[in-house]
């Protein structure tokens, strides 16, 4: 393990769940942050060692922006996404395709415009999900968009070599994510993936910062999609 003091972080993501414990995550392991998300206003953060930056992953030209004015960086974590939960036959072709543009095509911007300005020995971390190895009914969107996001840490991990590049893929955590659901469903929801999972219970959010830690640092690890799930793809 290589060790993140004095080395500068950009974390993608809400000021909120997953994203702020990766972001405090981070800090806590030495490192410098910058967190960048699309409305700079919610990122509130009272560390003079995290500092904030406004980014639109869906806008190439505001990708460049923040590639210029941060120059260079030694790791890039993306947590961003754009669900498009629903049967087949409730898909919108839209909802589908931000899905995409969010989660995929965003990362391969990150990549075109900041590999140029990362170390030998730097990295990306970007977010797939579980449901890129378990179809569940109402994820195909979603599974869909994860699978594509593991195939895109393989081809990166190749093409951008010795710079590392993997994926942290999560089962089900107890963040916002799941709050549309209503406090009676979501409760139920978690209930049964307690009661199925080998873990016996669902993801934190401070889980995944854990594993986002360690794939930072892990120097022989790339191209992996790392599942951080409880074991909830087995059953």
């Amino acid at each position: 393990m290589t060790s993140l003091t004095d080395r500068t972080v950009l974390v993608i993501g809400r000021g909120s769940g997953i994203a702020r414990a990766v972001t405090l995550a981070v800090r806590a392991a030495g490192a410098t942050v910058v967190v960048a998300g699309r409305d700079e206003k919610t990122l509130v953060y009272d560390d003079p060692g995290i500092s904030t930056a406004q980014v639109d992953l869906t806008d190439e030209a505001s990708v460049a922006a923040l590639a210029h004015r941060l120059g260079s960086v030694d790791h890039i974590v993306s947590t961003a996404s754009a669900r498009a939960r629903g049967m087949v036959g409730e898909l919108a072709h839209d909802v589908v395709l931000r899905s995409f543009d969010v989660k995929v095509l965003g990362p391969l911007l990150l990549a075109k415009h900041f590999a140029p300005r990362l170390p030998e020995d730097g990295s990306f971390v970007f977010f797939s999900g579980s449901s890129a190895r378990k179809p569940t009914t109402g994820m195909l969107a979603v599974g869909a968009t994860n699978a594509a996001v593991d195939a895109l840490t393989r081809g990166l991990a190749v093409e951008l070599a010795p710079i590392r590049v993997n994926a942290i893929s999560p089962g089900t955590v107890d963040t916002g994510a799941y709050d549309a659901l209503g406090d009676e469903k979501k409760a139920a929801l978690f209930a049964t993936r307690a009661a199925t999972s080998p873990a016996r219970r669902v993801g934190r959010s401070e889980d995944i910062a854990e594993a986002v830690v360690f794939a930072l640092g892990a120097t022989f690890l790339t191209g992996v999609s790392l599942g951080v799930d409880g074991g909830e793809p087995l059953v």
